[in-house]
């Protein structure tokens, strides 16, 4: 299991489903494996009736959120972004990924109807981001990593707000009540995790997990915003215990699977012409409005605060994060099924959109990281020997 915790082997997961899911919908099993996907599942003397492809998006992405949330939790708590003097830098630059994207995104689609579809290029896949990192990125400094890793987190706060309050319509307060109320036992009772009834604790909180899941998605609200809610409020250590438990899961199984999912997708046979404004709006704000919008708000951060704490960021270093963020990927295909729900066709190409963006993100930050992965390392061996050097006299 401790392979699949591995970023780099998360990434290869997660790139390889997405083709495999491509690939296969396009070949003659693709009507089948698509009539799966719509087929429905209910849960017998309950109102959940959702389709496969809902239950990944909507129930099982919950974990993974979760997991992302219990990890927000611990930054903010007593990680990288515990301070405000911490978190200031890569919040304008997480600021400038999503707002550069996003207006890009508008101009290209405006006067076509679909500018609504906005918050999909904002969003940055950390689990791959940091999975090409750790492939292509040996001798990278830890401020780097550091800024990255921040950068990478902040936005993950803000797709989570963009989907609760952008993704959702007339919530029912009645079930949105009862799901807060779920929450705070949930939380109420991870207290108990270190005493005598763990075991009834666990079970406990599996059941109020699965009432509260229940609860936001008759809500209205998008269910994965459920997992957001109780990882926050669960106790931080026994959350890292949950959250080292369901990392092979949700690496392994969850993200894959939705991966393969979301990309199940046939490739219109139309002209570049005929595509809808949105399929270029996502596809040119995703590599080129990251890039922009992370190396500016990185450039803009370098003015804030005392100088001597000030982290030196290089402009190169500063396109780099930026190239990373420009992988959208997961969060992204999430955004582009909520926002095009009602028009599978332009989700369809979407998502083609998304998976070209994210690919061309991924080709470009591999090299950008590698080369400067080669320039420190480089500098490390001429300061060695300067070292050697000084001390031989």
């Amino acid at each position: 299991m401790g392979i699949i915790r591995s970023e780099r082997v998360a990434a290869f997961l997660l790139l390889a489903a997405a083709a495999l899911g491509l690939i296969a919908a396009n070949t003659a099993i693709g009507p089948a494996l698509l009539r799966l996907q719509d087929a429905h599942l209910a849960i017998p003397g309950t109102p959940l009736d959702l389709s496969v492809g809902h239950w990944i998006s909507d129930g099982l992405l919950a974990v993974f959120f979760f997991v992302v949330a219990v990890e927000l939790k611990n930054e903010l708590t007593v990680g990288q972004l515990n301070s405000v003097s911490k978190a200031v830098r890569p919040a304008i630059a997480a600021l400038g990924g999503v707002a550069v994207p996003a207006l890009i995104y508008v101009a290209v689609t405006a006067g076509s109807g679909y500018e609504g579809g906005w918050p999909i290029p904002t969003a940055t896949d950390i689990a791959f981001a940091l999975g090409v990192l750790a492939v292509f990125g040996r001798g990278i400094p830890s401020r780097l990593r550091i800024f990255i890793l921040a950068l990478a987190i902040l936005d993950d706060i803000v797709a989570i707000v963009i989907i609760a309050v952008f993704f959702t319509a007339d919530p029912n307060l009645v079930f949105l009540g009862l799901a807060a109320i779920g929450v705070a036992l949930f939380g109420l009772v991870s207290r108990l995790l270190g005493g005598r009834h763990r075991m009834l604790a666990v079970a406990v909180m599996i059941v109020l997990a699965a009432l509260t899941w229940s609860l936001v998605y008759l809500s209205g609200v998008h269910a994965t915003i459920a997992g957001v809610a109780l990882g926050l409020v669960m106790v931080r250590k026994p959350a890292m215990h949950v959250r080292h438990a369901l990392e092979p899961v949700t690496n392994g199984v969850i993200l894959p699977l939705f991966a393969f999912s979301a990309a199940l997708v046939a490739i219109p046979q139309v002209s570049p012409a005929e595509l809808a404004a949105p399929f270029w709006g996502i596809l040119i704000a995703l590599p080129v409005g990251k890039v922009i919008g992370i190396a500016l708000g990185g450039w803009l951060s370098s003015f804030v605060g005392p100088r001597e704490k000030r982290p030196h960021l290089t402009p190169y270093a500063l396109l780099t994060a930026g190239a990373l963020g420009g992988v959208g990927f997961t969060v992204s295909l999430l955004m582009n099924e909520l926002a095009f729900a009602s028009r599978p066709e332009v989700a369809d190409e979407g998502t083609l959109a998304v998976l070209l963006g994210s690919s061309i993100s991924i080709v470009v930050s591999a090299v950008l990281v590698s080369r400067l992965s080669a320039y420190y390392r480089r500098l490390r061996v001429l300061r060695a020997d300067a070292v050697r050097r000084l001390s031989g006299a």
